[in-house]
């Protein structure tokens, strides 16, 4: 027999983390996770509300039909009974399509998908019945979806989505009403931000490839339940040793090798492997000033992020059944009807949770003076003009928070910032959605950079291993209409 495993450090608690700890101790590998908060999950996580004792989301989590190796990881892990798999969307936008917003006047549309046509035929029915375009714009849309699907992109000379939006001639209310409905939410950005190439991976990826990819899973519970309860109860059974509340001040390196860590009470951790999966915003403060491959690494400083906005309201009665929303021409973007998901409701009443994504307006100067009360009005009143019940309900209590740093901007050139799980320092890893991942900022790219960090090791074990599932078969006739 061989030596034993040494132990490996993993620095951090998110999902790249996490996914780091799960994969390698399932392997027998020993494993030390340090994280700093008193929770698992990172920017996945929840907090208790004081006046309604409700666990809140710090930000509202989905995942895809797409998102193979974050659904795989929620199968292994015990935590998928805790998600819902929505196979009809609703999108609510202005009842024809030279209505506005000001006419009051909107109507729900369902968008799902067709159980006769084949892939990608099979949503064609869902785009054509969005009330809020007219027949020559959807049809100016399929050219536009086609196009984009077709393109070979340069990564070093993409334009934004934006600009190329402009140069396909895509006309404003297409623009308003579907690619900046669907790639806000998506990708957490402006288009005038988004690369090209994310924007078409979005929607090669999520609606073009394959059948259910579309599909929307929602958590059924906080997130505080699944990665701070479930993920470190099957922890701690396969023997790994995960410390809350004990942060990590520095990795030691010396002659171009991992030799350990040092915690923020001083003490030192001697060990050879460690994977670092904290945001990209605190690597470089935790290493030394010098190290091999310092120079290039710190490209990762240029990455910039853009925050996520959610309100919480808690109404006396409840305004809509649907269990989620998708809005159009509205500040309001995404509204989940927490009650309904979670089948609860409390003594403060009905609980739903309105996401703004890309939410740069709401922030520092771009604020223009408004108050968190201002902006909660603005989203009652994107409520009541949907639903007109909203007018009659009393707002028990109400709350707005906005993560700053949600995600990181999929801008164009966003790629050759973007490093490796592996470092040019021996026993140095790294792991998170903003690693080289070809994801953009999702729970999907946080599990696939954590996977990629434990192959990299495996390999400099001796072990190598694909970690891997098989690429998504892409449909025939989506190989024919859209060269994919």
């Amino acid at each position: 027999m061989g030596a034993p495993f040494a132990e490996v450090v993993i620095i951090g608690g998110g999902l790249a983390g996490l996914a780091c700890a799960v994969t390698l101790s399932d392997r027998g590998i020993p494993v030390s996770l340090y994280e700093s908060r008193s929770r698992l999950g990172g920017r996945a996580s929840s907090f208790e509300d004081k006046q309604t004792q409700h666990l809140i989301d710090n930000c509202q989590h989905v995942s895809m039909g797409c998102c193979d190796e974050f659904n795989r990881f929620c199968e292994m892990t015990g935590i998928a009974p805790y998600f819902r798999r929505e196979k009809h969307l609703y999108f609510v936008g202005p009842n024809n399509s030279r209505s506005n917003r000001a006419d009051g006047q909107f109507k729900i549309n369902v968008f799902s998908a067709s159980s006769f046509l084949p892939t990608p035929l099979h949503l064609l029915p869902a785009f054509g019945g969005l009330s809020y375009l007219s027949f020559s714009e959807k049809i100016e849309l399929a050219q536009g979806l086609k196009k984009l699907a077709r393109m070979s992109i340069d990564l070093d000379q993409e334009p934004t989505m934006a600009q190329w939006l402009v140069d396909q001639r895509q006309s404003q209310n297409v623009i308003n009403r579907f690619w900046n409905v669907v790639l806000v939410s998506a990708l957490s950005e402006s288009l005038k931000r988004i690369s090209l190439s994310h924007a078409q991976k979005v929607f090669v990826d999520g609606f073009l490839r394959a059948r259910d990819h579309w599909q929307v899973i929602i958590p059924t519970v906080p997130l505080e339940q699944l990665y701070g309860a479930v993920i470190l109860k099957r922890l701690e059974k396969q023997q790994a040793k995960v410390h809350l509340q004990t942060g990590v001040n520095r990795v030691q390196i010396s002659d171009g090798k991992v030799t350990g860590v040092i915690l923020r009470n001083g003490q030192e951790i001697a060990c050879d492997r460690v994977v670092l999966a904290v945001p990209h915003q605190r690597v470089l403060s935790m290493l030394p000033d010098e190290f091999p491959g310092r120079e290039s690494l710190s490209k990762i400083e240029q990455i910039e992020s853009a925050p996520i906005t959610s309100v919480h309201l808690w109404f006396d009665r409840e305004i809509t059944e649907l269990p989620h929303a998708v809005f159009v021409d509205c500040l309001s973007q995404w509204m989940f009807n927490r009650s309904r998901l979670m089948q609860h409701a409390s003594e403060e009443g009905f609980y739903y949770q309105i996401v703004i994504s890309a939410s740069h307006s709401l922030t520092g100067a771009a604020r223009q003076g408004r108050t968190q009360d201002e902006i909660i009005a603005e989203v009652i009143e994107d409520l009541t003009r949907i639903w007109p019940e909203t007018r009659n309900a009393h707002l028990n209590h109400s709350r707005m928070l906005t993560e700053h740093q949600a995600v990181f901007s999929v801008k164009p050139g966003i790629e050759r910032l973007r490093p490796s799980q592996r470092t040019d320092v021996t026993g140095l890893y790294l792991a998170g959605d903003w690693t080289a991942t070809g994801w953009p900022a999702t729970m999907e790219g946080a599990v696939r950079s954590g996977l990629k960090a434990v192959e990299f090791l495996l390999e400099d074990l001796q072990q190598p291993e694909s970690l891997f599932l098989p690429p998504s078969k892409t449909s025939i006739l989506s190989k024919i209409l859209f060269r994919l």
